[in-house]
């Protein structure tokens, strides 16, 4: 075992961590894992992979199946019941970004026009039932009662946060504090699952499930806090989705709570009518940007990332040097430094 403390690099653009250590890690078990998504979005019903497909063939980038198959890498699993689970992953992910869509009325993801605007919202609502429903048949194929209680606890945990997050939409007065809780549940539960059930798997000690579970979290947290930051510091091109989104739906993300704790009087006022949704056009945008501009709010968040990356890092100090090992901190360093 090692209690090295791997530290989190500070990019300067010439040497910027990339997802290709664990791409390269996980590519052979992630073309199992494909072949298993493939044959499971299939149905007699021809709207079914037709609409799935439409997501899952959209450029995604796979972190959640890939954090399963990483894992099982770094503590030495030999097996393939991870593969099955790998996709289970990757069904929940999917069918909550399905409901997402037409729950935000989203029409763009990836930069193409989202499942909801193709084929409308009762078909994208049913097809994320149907994968949900697929990936509970994976999850009891597997057989392991632990794993079933890892994954669909996590699942209920997402749904609770997506609820959440609805209930504290253009609401000025979320604090950092429940903003943390809403990420750590729509978001971060389903990494720290992906992540644990490889160690599980693997019969593993308790601790080796604790520390992955950690891993997972706080790179769950890590990710989306810098995702709510690239909403507010990057374009639809690079982000393949329109800037703003989470502006106009009044969404209460960390870099709009620390404009409006930072901002003066009639900044606030601003941020109230914003959220409320009275000063929604591109002029109001623009000028939400300009605010957290002002007040550093787009670095404030990604340094906030970088401790939960830090932390992520840190929980893989039990198992011993390896390239999985250096892969999954890379991973960790890339979801900081990304502009996508």
């Amino acid at each position: 075992m090692s209690d090295n403390v791997v530290p989190l690099k500070r990019t300067n653009g010439e040497d910027r961590p990339t997802l290709a250590p664990i791409l390269s890690l996980t590519a052979t078990p992630m073309n199992a894992v494909n072949s298993i998504i493939l044959d499971r979005m299939q149905s007699e019903i021809p709207l079914i992979p037709a609409l799935a497909g439409h997501l899952i063939s959209g450029g995604g980038k796979r972190m959640r199946p890939m954090l399963t198959l990483a894992g099982a890498e770094v503590v030495g699993y030999q097996g393939t019941r991870h593969h099955k689970l790998a996709a289970a992953v990757e069904f929940i992910h999917t069918a909550t970004l399905l409901h997402d869509d037409v729950v935000d009325g989203s029409e763009t993801r990836r930069g193409k026009e989202t499942a909801n605007i193709v084929f409308g919202n009762p078909a994208t609502v049913l097809v994320g039932d149907f994968l949900f429903s697929r990936a509970f048949e994976l999850m009891v194929e597997d057989g392991s009662l632990k794993v079933l209680k890892i994954l669909s606890g996590a699942s209920a945990i997402i749904a609770q946060g997506e609820v959440d997050q609805l209930v504290s939409q253009r609401k000025i007065e979320t604090s950092e504090e429940r903003y943390l809780h809403i990420i750590g549940a729509k978001t971060a539960a389903l990494f720290a699952a992906a992540s644990r059930i490889s160690a599980v798997v693997a019969e593993c000690s308790e601790e080796e499930e604790v520390a992955l579970d950690a891993y997972g979290r706080n790179l769950g947290i890590a990710f989306q806090l810098v995702d709510d930051a690239i909403d507010y510091d990057s374009d639809a091109a690079e982000m393949g989705k329109d800037r703003g989104d989470d502006f106009r739906e009044g969404k209460m993300t960390l870099p709009v709570i620390l404009a409006y704790a930072r901002g003066n009087e009639e900044e606030r006022r601003f941020w109230q009518d914003a959220i409320a949704g009275f000063a929604v056009e591109d002029e109001d945008l623009a000028h939400a940007v300009e605010l957290i501009r002002k007040h550093d709010c787009v670095s404030a968040t990604r340094e906030r990332a970088r401790h939960f990356a830090q932390r992520a890092c840190d929980a893989l100090n039990i198992f011993p040097d390896s390239a999985a090992r250096r892969a999954m901190v890379e991973a960790a360093q890339f979801a900081v430094a990304r502009g996508y």
